[in-house]
Formats: structure tokens, C-alpha cells, sequence
């Protein structure tokens, strides 16, 4: 509980690597008549905005040492702000021994993840960036919230000081709200640590995983508007993300738009030639490959014209006029890419409640990441489900032809691209593609039958001379034969069934070419 007292600024203390705002800050401060310390740093960038404030070495009554790394480590400095203010035997001890007491400590820490993450750090240079006794302060402050206002973050300095000037003392319940924000900030810090020494030590799944974390925002609500719900990104260092795109024109995404916009990009971006997708609900409806980014788009959205109403658009490429007239011309919620030529935003503007979102390109060598980035996570009661990312790794080499009849180039081709398309629709999924193009999905059934059944409903006549792709082994042989019947002619799928046996007996009485992968792509 804060106590119920008001605290006076009498003396405060300021240790910032972040110096936004820290200039008015201090001005502010001294024009209060409020005695200022700073740490050197901190002091000599004062002293350039033109405000002089005391050495910490001050209260201290000594220099810095180890290499600057020790100067605030001091019991002159712990003592003042960790000592009870309604302890009269306490503040007796500290008068005996001449040490005041600290009633503000402004103290943020250089990032740890950006630095490191930005480029491969020898472990000996990354241990230097480890901040101790800015974290340190942080927390003894945040500790002593009764008495101490303990300010993390630059954008609090206009509300503290609005406070003093209006109540002459910082208020029990901003001094709580302060204490909370510096804790999260010291225990933030410490996680980026630990997530970077356990990656050096090859611990992807270390005993105590924390996740650091950073709200972008507030979202008007969750899936459902009973829902409150927010928004928040890794601070690890990270490239080609939602999390750090730009939007162009349209109102904010919801929970779900964004749940669909990360799907569509990472479809997408799945892809090398230009690819366009159209999602609902985190699955593909169409997706296709072309020479052209406006053929790719004519392409996917062919695979089921009516289903596509109200979805929204992936790419892989810089968006283009001709892409962006016929994206323009149906009704969607959104469209992600790479980003947005001043031909397509000038098109789509007369849209404007279409949300246009331009994700940054990853690097050509991406960064080492050290955090949470190439893990999944799905949320149990009580708990955390944690894997690795399910990737491709997968090329033509590693097929097992299985049946009397080999997939033809053309065939190959396509069943290649199904297999990269299969993994990211929902279970049980099927994909029926033929010419880089989906003409069929079926996902998220229950029965893998019945998966196969809406794939070649939506195809239709399209399903002749289609390839079919599944994410898992086939449990019993209907599938294939109902693929047959509507002129599929060739399957790639994980095998690994007991009735392997039966489904091979069924494609070769077919004339079918079927390939076993030996590897699922789940997701539930």
C-alpha cells in the first residue's frame, strides 16, 4: 500500500541513458527549488542545456571506480532512498552519519535487446552493456514507493512536475503507478538478459522463460467486444514484423484484423516468385504465384471469388498500380506488403476505410535473435505451450516417390507449391493447386474425408488435373479415391499411416503419382 502521505521533492537524484526530456525536466526541477544530483554523464548534458545540478560524487564522497562502473553503489545514496520515513530510529541513523534523504530517483537503462540483437556481440562485449547500478536504483526507489517517486520513463516528467506545482508534492497514487512502470522496466531489463545468456548457452527452452514485452497500443477489443484486449510487440531485435508497421490510410486494426494481417504476411513472404493471398479467419481462401503481382492476385482470388468478400490481402511484393485498381474494384479489410507504390496508395485512396499496411523488409542477413522471435506459443489454462516454429525444410531431393507412376515436372512443381501452401492452413487441411495457383482448400475439419470433400467442392471442374497436398498421413484411403474420381492426379503427403499401404493401392489403381514427405505440418 502507498502511504497516505503526499511526498515533498527536496532532493532527487537523476541517472538517465535515455536524455529525452531530461533538460525541462531538470530545469523544472531546480526552478521548484528542488536540490538535483546527477550522475556525470547525465550532469555534463545538464551543464549543455544550460543546467547546473550537483555531482552525485557529492553525496557519495567519492569518485567513480572500476572503471566508472561503481557510483551510485553507495550507502549515502541506498540509505536516502530506502530508509522509512515513518521509522523515526531510522531517520535518526541517517542524520547521525549525515545522509540525506532522496525523494525522487529518475533512472532509465540503455536496451539491452536492440544492442545485441542488432548484430552478432561476443559475449565479453555484451557483458560491458549489462547496466547494474541504473537497474539497481530503479528498484530500491520503486521499493520505497511510500516516500520515493521512482521515474522509468521520460514521459512521465510533465506529469510529476504538473503534480508538484499543483499540490506542492508528488501524490501516494502516482508514486504507485511510477513504482509498477519501474519495476516492469528493471524486470523487462533483466529478462533480455537472461533470454540472451541462454541462447549463448544453447538454451532454447531454459527452466525460466520470461517474455519481454511492449505495448503498441489498445485495441478497441479482443475477438469477441466483451473482450478488452491490447496490443504488444518483442522488444528483442526484430525486421519483417506487424509489430513495426507503418499504416497508410484506414482506421486502427482490430484484435482480429491482425490476428489475419500477420497470417497473410507470413503467407506471403513464404514465397519467392510474386505471391499474392486473401485471408479469413488466419486461412488462406486463395492463394497464387506468378510472374506478374497482379496475375498472382487474379489467380488467388479465382480460387473462391465469394468467400474472399471481406478478407484481406497478402503480398510479397511492393504494391503496384494494376495490382492495387483490381484489389480496389472487391471489398476487403486490408491489404500488407512490403510496402505501397505512390500509384497504388493514390488508387486505393478513394477506399478509404481500406487499412493499407507497409511491413519493413527484413535484412538480407537477418540478426541474430535471442529472444522469443522463432518460438510459438499457444495458451493452456495455467499455463504455457511452448515450440519451435514450424519450418518448410523441405526440397524436391527429399521426396519419396512411393507409387508405380513418378510426379511429372509440371506435377512436381505444384505439388511443391501446395506443400508450402498446406502448412499454413489450419488442421485437419488439404490443398488442391494446379499452375501455382490454389483452386481448393479444405481446413480445419475434423475429418481429413471431410477436408478433402470442401477442397474439391470449391474447386469444381478446376479439381481435373489438380494436385492435392495434405498436412498429414491419410487415415484411410476415401480421400484419395474422391480426389480420383474429380481428376486429381498427383498427392504429396507425410505418410507415417498403418494403412499407408492401402492409400499407395488406390492412387496406383489410379494411375496417380504419390509423394511421401516423412515430415507433418500441423496447426491447431
Amino acid at each position: 500500500m502507498a502511504g497516505s502521505w503526499e511526498v515533498r521533492l527536496v532532493r532527487a537524484l537523476l541517472s538517465v541513458a535515455n536524455r529525452e526530456g531530461i533538460g525541462p525536466f531538470a530545469r523544472d526541477l531546480v526552478s521548484l527549488s528542488v536540490e538535483v544530483f546527477a550522475t556525470e554523464g547525465t550532469r555534463e548534458f545538464l551543464a549543455n542545456e544550460g543546467v547546473e545540478v550537483r555531482s552525485v560524487s557529492e553525496l557519495t564522497g567519492t569518485e567513480p571506480i572500476a572503471g566508472g562502473q561503481v557510483k551510485t553503489l553507495h550507502p549515502a545514496i541506498y540509505a536516502g532512498i530506502l530508509a522509512r520515513r515513518d521509522q523515526p530510529g531510522q531517520l535518526a541513523e541517517l542524520e547521525s552519519q549525515g545522509i540525506g534523504l532522496i525523494d525522487l530517483v529518475a533512472v532509465n537503462v540503455s536496451h539491452f535487446a536492440p544492442q545485441v540483437g542488432a548484430r552478432l556481440v561476443p559475449i565479453d562485449e555484451a557483458i560491458e552493456m549489462i547496466d547494474v547500478g541504473g537497474a539497481a536504483l530503479l528498484a530500491a526507489a520503486a521499493r520505497n514507493y511510500a516516500a520515493v517517486a521512482a521515474v522509468a520513463n521520460p514521459t512521465r516528467y510533465p506529469t510529476v512536475i504538473a503534480e508538484f506545482r499543483q499540490r506542492g508534492a508528488v501524490s501516494a497514487e502516482l508514486r504507485q503507478t511510477l513504482a509498477a512502470e519501474a519495476y516492469g522496466l528493471v524486470a523487462a531489463y533483466h529478462a533480455e538478459v537472461a533470454a540472451y545468456l541462454s541462447n549463448v548457452c544453447g538454451q532454447t527452452f531454459p527452466n525460466r522463460l520470461a517474455m519481454v514485452l511492449e505495448k503498441v497500443d489498445d485495441l478497441r477489443y479482443g475477438e469477441n467486444p466483451t473482450q478488452a484486449a491490447a496490443f504488444y510487440r518483442e522488444t528483442t531485435h526484430r525486421a519483417g514484423t506487424l509489430a513495426d508497421a507503418t499504416q497508410i490510410q484506414g482506421s486502427r486494426p482490430s484484435f482480429n484484423d491482425l490476428l489475419d494481417l500477420d497470417a497473410a504476411y507470413a503467407f506471403a513472404m513464404d514465397f519467392t516468385s510474386p505471391t499474392a493471398v486473401i485471408v479469413k479467419h488466419t486461412d488462406p481462401v486463395g492463394l497464387a504465384s506468378a510472374d506478374e503481382l497482379v496475375e498472382a492476385y487474379r489467380k488467388a482470388l479465382e480460387t473462391d471469388s465469394v468467400s474472399c468478400f471481406g478478407g484481406i490481402v497478402g503480398v510479397n511484393r511492393d504494391l503496384d498500380g494494376a495490382t492495387a485498381r483490381e484489389i480496389g474494384a472487391n471489398s476487403f479489410e486490408a491489404v500488407v506488403a512490403p510496402s505501397f507504390s505512390q500509384a497504388a496508395v493514390g488508387i486505393l485512396a478513394h477506399k478509404p476505410q481500406l487499412r493499407l499496411l507497409a511491413v519493413p523488409e527484413s535484412p538480407i542477413e537477418g540478426p541474430r535473435d535471442y529472444g522469443i522471435a522463432n518460438l510459438d506459443f499457444k495458451r493452456i489454462a495455467g499455463g504455457l505451450l511452448v515450440e519451435a516454429k514450424d519450418e518448410l525444410g523441405l526440397d524436391k531431393t527429399q521426396l519419396h516417390v512411393v507409387t508405380k507412376r513418378r510426379p511429372t515436372l509440371e506435377e512436381l512443381t505444384d505439388l511443391l507449391f501446395a506443400w508450402r501452401t498446406v502448412r499454413h492452413v489450419r488442421s485437419n487441411a488439404i490443398v488442391l493447386a494446379r499452375g501455382a495457383s490454389t483452386v481448393g482448400i479444405g481446413a480445419a475439419q475434423a475429418s481429413r474425408q471431410t477436408a478433402v470433400e470442401i477442397a474439391l467442392r470449391r474447386a469444381g471442374d478446376r479439381a481435373r488435373l489438380a494436385v492435392m497436398a495434405s498436412d498429414a498421413y491419410f487415415p484411410f484411403p476415401d480421400g484419395i479415391q474422391f480426389a480420383a474420381q474429380a481428376g486429381v492426379t498427383a498427392i504429396i503427403q507425410p505418410g507415417g499411416s498403418i494403412r499407408d499401404d492401402m492409400a499407395i493401392e488406390v492412387a496406383d489403381r489410379h494411375h496417380m503419382a504419390m509423394v511421401f514427405t516423412g515430415r507433418r505440418h500441423f496447426r491447431h
